[in-house]
């Protein structure tokens, strides 16, 4: 089984941490390939940089159809394109929002979403309600910047836990969700120290892919993600025409 591991923003080295969970998690027999977007931001925080995200991600996942892979995951807790990509794909698509959020839920009736900026959290919040988790979980902000999550002198981890603690004082939190791509490699170190359930977006939507995949399910093609209708794009975004998909 190969598992297509997509970071959208263009920064490498949160692509190789994404990566480096995904093999921590991935079964004996699955192949995690990392692919980091070529265009768009460095990072996404908020609508702007997510909607200017979204062609970089489907260059990824359109160039890389004459390699292979059964199944996608978009390494942004976003959910950035994640839409759009379930309908250009053929295979399971993947986001991280949505596989922590259903994951938490097999383990807590309360939890919480740590995330980055405000921003996000507004729209974190949105994504949580339309998942069906909007009256069992809450989602905070913890004022880091992404690109501040790759430095460790910046403070961010202080940050990150005292959100969390206030997380379990204050909203009766039975187990915490790292909000964002950027904390993939602090699950196990958190649940360590807080002893409640800490779950990461990418660990939850490997192990998702893998079982999809091994149920022999992928996304319906019926409504609402039916493929698009063959059509000529213009300008930069010619490329992206339908008419031009592989397969």
């Amino acid at each position: 089984m190969r598992i297509l591991i997509v970071n959208p923003n263009t920064t490498a080295s949160m692509t190789e941490k994404a990566a480096t969970a995904a093999r921590a998690v991935a079964a004996s027999g699955t192949e995690i390939i990392a692919a980091t977007s070529r265009m768009g931001p460095v990072s996404i925080e908020g609508h702007y940089d997510g909607a200017l995200a979204i062609p970089g991600l489907l260059s990824e996942l359109k160039e890389r159809q004459s390699a292979g892979y059964d199944a996608a995951v978009i390494a942004c807790f976003d959910d950035t394109g994640l839409e759009a990509a379930r309908s250009f794909a053929d295979v399971p698509i993947l986001g991280l929002c949505e596989s922590a959020v259903v994951t938490a839920g097999f383990l807590a009736q309360r939890f919480t979403v740590v995330t980055t900026l405000e921003r996000s959290r507004v729209l974190i919040d949105n994504l949580v309600r339309r998942y069906g988790m909007g009256e069992r979980a809450k989602v905070r902000a913890s004022d880091i910047p992404v690109l501040e999550l790759e430095d460790a002198a910046s403070g961010a981890i202080g940050k990150l836990r005292a959100e969390i603690e206030r997380a379990l004082a204050e909203d009766g939190a039975e187990a915490i969700v790292l909000g964002c791509a950027g904390m993939t490699d602090l699950a196990r170190e958190l649940q360590a120290i807080y002893g409640v359930p800490v779950v990461d977006g990418v660990a939850a939507a490997v192990k998702q892919a893998e079982a999809l995949v091994s149920l022999g399910l992928s996304t319906s093609k019926r409504g609402s993600y039916a493929s698009p209708l063959p059509k000529p794009f213009s300008g930069a975004m010619s490329g992206f025409s339908p008419a031009l998909k592989v397969g």
